[in-house]
């Protein structure tokens, strides 16, 4: 574990804990492995304003690799890498996912007010109210919400409780040629009865963006680890070379030898880091 020169961790569920907090231990461990060398990168599926309060408040400089994959910056904003949703491909799933549209969300290219697009908060307001109040003034609403694509989009989610997701899943999987030109990712709570499935550029995933920036940095998967709970950390943690889940994570990626540490609400994070530290101290 000495070797590692590089720790990707995914921000909900993993280094927040149920009230949405860094807690003090977490927060200690990352600081003082950011003091001895190990670089930091956060990978979640925010996108990068609603991460960035997170990624500021550890206080030291990070990568933030944001809405499962499509951008990455450093956190003072600097852009190392955009991968956006094609517009044809954004506007051919609004069309097949028409029953869906209430529960939709479109990530526009930008982080200025209007760059979250839907038709409606009716559904969405149930199952994503504390999102929906922290996003607010980035909302605009558009009906149809085609009337709102006119450039590549970052991101498609529809968000919904775990019954309605996997019936969007299951429609979506009706349009194979459309599967060619995407990657549909999901990230469930079962818990909270909160499912959702992030549609995205082909080949845009936490995984794909950890190796672009560790290979820019000339870090190779044995000098990376990864630390995940959700269907969406698959990717990113089949690249590290360590890879932990979280005592909270969900049950399919419990059956794929990864090492697993604490819950989110019993600083998992710094027990799985504390490993690290051990070997460099």
């Amino acid at each position: 574990m000495s070797s590692v020169r590089l720790i990707a961790i995914d921000i909900d569920g993993t280094l927040l804990d149920s009230n949405f907090q860094v807690s003090a231990r977490n927060l200690a461990t990352l600081r003082r492995a950011n003091s001895l060398g190990i670089e930091i990168v956060l990978a979640t599926g925010r996108r990068h304003t609603f991460a960035l309060p997170v990624a500021q408040a550890l206080g030291f400089e990070l990568t933030l690799i944001s809405s499962n994959g499509a951008v990455t910056r450093t956190n003072d904003g600097k852009l190392f890498h955009r991968d956006p949703l094609p517009l044809s491909s954004a506007l051919e799933l609004v069309a097949h996912m028409t029953d869906f549209r209430r529960n939709l969300v479109i990530t526009l290219d930008g982080e200025d007010e209007g760059s979250l697009l839907l038709e409606t908060l009716d559904e969405l307001n149930v199952s994503i109210k504390r999102w929906l109040e922290k996003n607010a003034p980035f909302l605009r609403f558009v009906q149809p919400i085609e009337g709102g694509l006119t450039s590549d989009p970052i991101q498609a989610m529809f968000c919904g409780t775990v019954e309605r997701m996997a019936a969007a899943q299951k429609h979506l999987k009706k349009n194979k040629g459309l599967l060619t030109r995407i990657t549909a990712l999901k990230t469930q709570y079962d818990k909270r009865d909160l499912c959702m499935v992030d549609i995205l550029n082909r080949g845009c995933t936490k995984g794909a963006a950890l190796r672009r920036w560790a290979e820019f940095k000339g870090y190779k998967p044995e000098e990376v680890m990864a630390i995940g709970d959700n269907y969406n950390d698959i990717e990113m943690l089949e690249f590290a070379g360590h890879s932990y889940i979280m005592g909270n994570a969900t049950e399919e990626l419990r059956d794929r030898g990864w090492t697993e540490t604490l819950c989110n609400n019993e600083n998992g994070v710094a027990n799985a880091v504390d490993a690290v530290l051990e070997g460099l101290e």
